[in-house]
């Protein structure tokens, strides 16, 4: 079984791709960012927002939307598309990540995972059947198969089982997903390659997905805890491996540049809330560093955060965007947000045309150079 992913190009001087994806929903263009729209909503815009800013395709997350306000509910008001008002692809964790990381106890057994929810404490259970039964309720484009996200660091002995489990349940999440129709429907599922640190567990999760022929593959088991170089150095464990005619996936990170050295890895996909969730505290991108827009020496200034970018904020002063955001005004959230996304799908786009004019290597290195003498600049000064 095959996934209409066209790998159009690959950078001579890198691993970087170009792709294009088909879904039920539309086409996603990669590389690219998702943005996280955990509880069915990309907090504080629209979904017209996101059409306005060029989101292809965004996330929702299985765990929190089955437990408020239900799959069932989503199904019967005709599914997250609808339920959200948003009409692009959509693509759900697991919600795995989310078991491990919030739940109050759980037990993980070889079915699944038992644990308490974080809301209210109810005992609850998640196995390979619910996860894809919920996610076919959500009417995903992209469903992803649960997984078991070792902890960093971790004994080998215990990541080696993690791994082992992981694969069963991808293989009994991609055979629900058969038997239900939900491929044949035209969704998507994707399996996770983990691994944690150890470069052969790496190659032997990602070897052993790609025999089971998934529509896509992602990394998981990254951006942890783990420092950078660890991080990376993990991805390159995995993706030599993964299938070159399907997407590859890094799941729940990063900053711009560690998208631009894992895009030139040969990762496709990406998705984080740091955007959305540094927007809301006053922090801004730009191609000079992260602007924290609280400091004093914006008060005064009547610059655009970005001069020459052109987005929802480029009409208000440095020292207005500051205003609001001391102020604790909700339009802070709203416009730094929008600035925040825009200026992580443009750097897709950029990174889209320097693919195809051949130049990827170079320009990506001079960009994450730029930004970080900026972010060091801004740090000493």
């Amino acid at each position: 079984m095959g996934t209409p992913f066209q790998l159009l190009k690959t950078d001579t001087a890198t691993q970087a791709r170009r792709g294009r994806l088909q879904t039920r929903h539309g086409v996603v263009e990669t590389p690219i960012f998702m943005p996280v729209g955990t509880q069915g909503t990309v907090k504080s815009i629209t979904p017209a927002h996101l059409h306005e800013i060029g989101a292809q395709i965004i996330l929702g997350n299985t765990y929190h939307l089955n437990l408020r306000p239900g799959s069932e509910l989503i199904r019967d008001l005709g599914g997250l598309h609808r339920f959200m008002g948003w009409d692009g692809p959509i693509l759900t964790d697991s919600g795995g990540f989310q078991v491990f990381s919030l739940a109050k106890l759980r037990d993980i057994r070889d079915d699944g995972v038992a644990f308490q929810s974080h809301l209210d404490g109810a005992k609850l259970f998640l196995g390979p059947r619910e996860v894809m039964r919920i996610q076919q309720n959500l009417g995903s484009d992209i469903a992803m198969v649960l997984d078991e996200c070792p902890p960093w660091p971790c004994e080998r002995d215990a990541c080696a089982r993690a791994v082992a489990r992981s694969q069963r349940w991808a293989l009994q999440c991609k055979q629900i997903a058969t038997e239900s129709g939900f491929l044949a429907a035209g969704h998507h599922v994707f399996a996770i390659a983990q691994g944690s640190t150890f470069d052969d567990l790496r190659r032997e999760a990602a070897e052993a997905l790609s025999a089971l022929d998934f529509p896509g593959y992602a990394v998981g088991g990254v951006s942890v805890g783990e420092p950078e170089p660890e991080m990376l150095k993990q991805v390159a464990a995995t993706t030599p491996f993964l299938p070159a005619n399907k997407p590859r996936y890094t799941m729940g990170l990063g900053t711009p540049p560690q998208m631009l050295k894992m895009i030139a890895l040969g990762v496709d996909m990406f998705d984080c809330v740091l955007p959305t969730r540094v927007a809301r505290n006053g922090l801004a991108f730009t191609p000079d560093g992260p602007m924290n827009l609280r400091n004093e020496k914006y008060r005064t200034d009547p610059r655009p955060i970005v001069e020459g970018l052109a987005n929802y904020t480029s009409g208000f002063s440095r020292a207005y965007l500051r205003h609001v955001t001391l102020a604790g005004e909700i339009i802070s959230c709203t416009l730094l947000t929008l600035h925040n996304l825009h200026f992580y799908l443009d750097l897709m786009a950029q990174a889209r045309a320097h693919l195809e004019s051949g130049d990827y290597g170079s320009w990506h290195r001079s960009w994450i150079e730029r930004y970080e003498a900026g972010a060091a600049a801004r740090v000493a000064g």
